[in-house]
């Protein structure tokens, strides 16, 4: 009965720790009106937190007399932190007296999340250590416990992740989530701790009475209102003096709307997307009528996000005869015809608009439409998402789906001032990537620059009179455009300077397998906010391949001399190794991800199922060989097998995700590559699946008893969320954005070599003592 109980806590352990991670993954994006870099800084944070739960308190276990008792305890605090956590995430930025949606540097961001996470991953990660020992405890097992431990909870994030993408955050919000999560850890703490023997006086019954209480408790909140209202008043802190009216969340994000009098801005992420009735009619203005009015005739409009809320509406001015409007979110139009105002109605039910619900480049390549103008309604390549939109590979398809006198349009951040490094960076590697593709660009410099793309020199020879002319050959009403502003904003002046201020830079180019452009905005972003830091991402844009392969060469050098002179220590190469199996892991499974966002687009669920067959090559290959493992008499040799196809696999990733795009317009060919993606992070899941349990044989068989069980799941679990810790650090923000694709999974590679070198050192030194011996 215990075994029993204990799985279904493990499954429960597993499930919860996925949906608290991505939970307060979202709420703190929201706060922090996240890009890649606070992503990262996110995630890493609750790695890291939790793998030093996972060691520090795991090597209590051997000591602590009450190890279920304990074990309850971490659960509880867990459970009673989740839901205290996503409050603090609502209420923290009063509490450092910054205003809602401004934005923080690099350093707030860092502490902050580090202090709202701490509670719920510190304990979270003492879970996994305290519950193999106790497996070990009720089956008898000891390897084995380890391997069986980290399978259930496998299986547990498995169920979870499918839990929060399918249910709980379409049809519950977070506050719902949280005690559904905490109802279910202390449900099962109580069944743990059922008293086999009654006693009045004991500190199992002590315990248990308080896990029923907190069962009683999140049941009640539950079921009453209260929860609505922690909801409510949660939210009303978080947008303090704003006067929020909705709150909603997608499986793409969070819309926040708010109003003031009669005007309505919609949030999207915790950034502003919207405001309706009165839009920003300068910015939307330029944006719009510039483009189009150097168009001699537009009569077929695309525009890939941002359209609702005054740039249909302009657009509409003109003589044009459809306009294809994609957004992502089908949640933000829903809530703009929930909360309509006469400009939001009058654009979406004009007959030459059509809606379509869906990810911006995945329409881009399926349509069969051609259109004279193609608008970015994105401002800057601010993720590895967004960054589709303004890759070299995007720019070459959207120029096929445009009209010979065809023309894109775009926006970067801009300064008629001063152009700083990181802002001459970010807009001269999207232009140099604009040229690349297009035989003319034009930018018309401002505060946010405008750039124009095409194959028509038209673009160019068009001079501020023509756009007047046509201006009121159309008979366009404006506010802001008007003839003597046009010729200020064309003078010659503005572009000459521009032209002098991008002077001096190394040019480069930005693609769907190496988005330098995300780092120059992340550089950008981290210059307005965190300017203390610019030394560090400037220096950062200087690492290349030669640089982290001499620095891992350095580090085994020093590690093998170590394990050389000290071979009783030899024995921490096997958690280097799953480190190192914790970053590869991190970053090949990203860079599956990114590919299939490349080429197929941001399909939600499609992505999800990867990350679900992920999961399952995990479970399926540490049930597979813990099943097994008190039978195999050389787990070294099946380990230092591992070790070698992790080596091979992160050679061959890059080119078996790059090589089949360049033929992606074959069917045979789009159909099998989708196959091979999921095959891919089914192996990616197997190797490290295989590894992880093979690793606690090893170790274990390094000290020769069982005493070691808890100390050995706290260092090889921690070592394997340490490693992906620094793979969500970096991963996202320097690998695959400086090296590029192909270039990361090679010192994927090194550095398993690295790790595979460490571990002969260790099983040399093995050699060498039973010899002796």
């Amino acid at each position: 009965m215990k075994l029993l109980s204990l799985r279904i806590s493990l499954l429960i352990m597993g499930g919860s720790g996925i949906i608290a991670q991505v939970l307060l993954l979202r709420e703190l994006l929201l706060s922090f009106l996240g890009n890649e870099l606070t992503l990262g800084v996110i995630l890493a944070n609750w790695l890291i937190i939790e793998a030093l739960g996972s060691f520090l308190l795991g090597r209590t276990v051997e000591k602590v007399k009450n190890k279920l008792e304990t074990y309850v305890f971490f659960q509880l605090i867990f459970s009673l932190a989740f839901p205290l956590s996503i409050y603090l995430c609502r209420i923290f930025k009063n509490l450092l007296m910054v205003t809602p949606g401004e934005g923080l540097g690099f350093l707030p961001i860092l502490y902050s999340s580090a202090l709202i996470l701490l509670p719920v991953a510190f304990f979270h990660g003492a879970l996994f250590t305290y519950g193999c020992k106790l497996y070990a405890h009720y089956s008898d097992q000891a390897a084995p416990s380890i391997g069986k431990v980290y399978i259930f909870e496998t299986i547990g994030s498995i169920i979870g992740g499918l839990l929060f993408t399918f249910i709980l955050i379409q049809y519950f919000h977070s506050f719902e989530a949280a005690f559904m999560v905490s109802l279910a850890n202390s449900a099962i703490s109580s069944l743990l701790l059922w008293p086999e023997r009654f006693s009045w006086v004991s500190l199992r019954k002590g315990f248990w009475v308080i896990s029923s209480l907190y069962t009683l408790l999140f049941l009640y909140l539950l079921l009453s209102p209260l929860k609505d209202q922690i909801h409510q008043v949660s939210i009303h802190q978080q947008w303090k003096g704003l006067g929020v009216i909705h709150y909603e969340n997608s499986i793409y994000g969070n819309i926040t709307i708010t109003k003031k009098g009669e005007q309505f801005t919609f949030f999207t992420d915790g950034s502003p997307s919207i405001t309706t009735p009165i839009p920003d009619i300068a910015s939307v203005e330029e944006v719009v009528h510039f483009p189009m009015l150097f168009h001699k005739g537009p009569e077929s409009i695309l525009i890939l996000s941002g359209g609702a809320g005054g740039m249909i509406h302009e657009i509409l001015k003109h003589p044009v005869k459809h306009v294809d409007y994609v957004e992502l979110d089908p949640l933000l139009l829903k809530l703009i015809k929930k909360f309509p105002t006469p400009l939001t109605e009058s654009e979406l039910s004009d007959p030459r608009v059509k809606v379509h619900y869906m990810d911006g480049r995945f329409f881009t390549k399926k349509t069969n439409e051609r259109f004279d103008l193609i608008f970015i309604g994105l401002e800057a390549p601010q993720e590895l998402q967004t960054n589709r939109l303004f890759s070299s590979e995007f720019f070459e398809m959207a120029k096929k789906k445009m009209n010979p006198d065809g023309i894109l349009a775009l926006t970067l951040p801009g300064s008629l001032t001063y152009i700083s490094p990181e802002l001459k960076n970010l807009n001269g590697c999207i232009l140099d990537t604009l040229k690349h593709n297009y035989l003319y660009v034009r930018v018309i410099p401002g505060d946010t620059n405008l750039i124009l793309a095409s194959n028509s020199e038209s673009i160019e020879k068009i001079a501020a009179d023509e756009i007047s002319r046509r201006l009121r050959e159309r008979n366009i009403s404006t506010h802001l455009l008007t003839k003597s502003y046009i010729e200020y904003r064309l003078h010659p002046r503005w572009l000459n300077w521009f032209h002098k201020s991008m002077e001096g830079r190394k040019p480069s180019l930005n693609s769907d397998f190496r988005p330098i452009g995300v780092y120059f905005n992340l550089s950008y972003w981290n210059a307005l906010f965190s300017p203390y830091l610019i030394g560090v991402f400037r220096w950062f844009e200087h690492i290349n391949f030669l640089s982290l392969f001499l620095l891992i060469l350095i580090i085994t050098l020093i590690l093998s001399a170590s394990f050389l002179k000290k071979p009783k220590i030899s024995k921490y190469s096997i958690p280097y190794a799953i480190f190192a199996s914790g970053i590869a892991d991190m970053m090949l499974d990203l860079a599956i991800i990114l590919t299939f966002q490349a080429l197929y687009g941001y399909l939600y669920f499609q992505i999800g199922l990867l990350i679900t067959v992920f999961m399952i090559g995990i479970a399926s290959s540490s049930f597979y060989i813990t099943r097994r493992l008190d039978q195999i008499e050389r787990p070294d040799r099946l380990f230092l097998m591992t070790e070698i196809l992790f080596i091979i696999f992160s050679l061959i990733l890059p080119f078996a995700l790059i090589l089949p795009s360049f033929h992606l317009e074959k069917p045979l060919v789009y159909e099998a590559l989708y196959g091979s993606f999921l095959t891919m992070s089914l192996i990616c899941g197997m190797l490290v699946g295989l590894q992880f349990p093979l690793a606690t044989k090893i170790y274990l068989l390094a000290y020769s008893n069982e005493v070691r069980i808890g100390p050995t799941a706290g260092l090889l679990y921690g070592a394997d969320l340490f490693g992906g810790f620094w793979g969500a650090l970096f991963g996202g923000v320097l690998f695959f954005p400086i090296l590029g694709l192909k270039e990361s999974c090679f010192i994927m590679a090194i550095l398993k070599l690295s790790s595979l070198s460490l571990f002969i050192i260790y099983l040399l030194n093995l050699k060498k003592s039973a010899f002796r011996g």
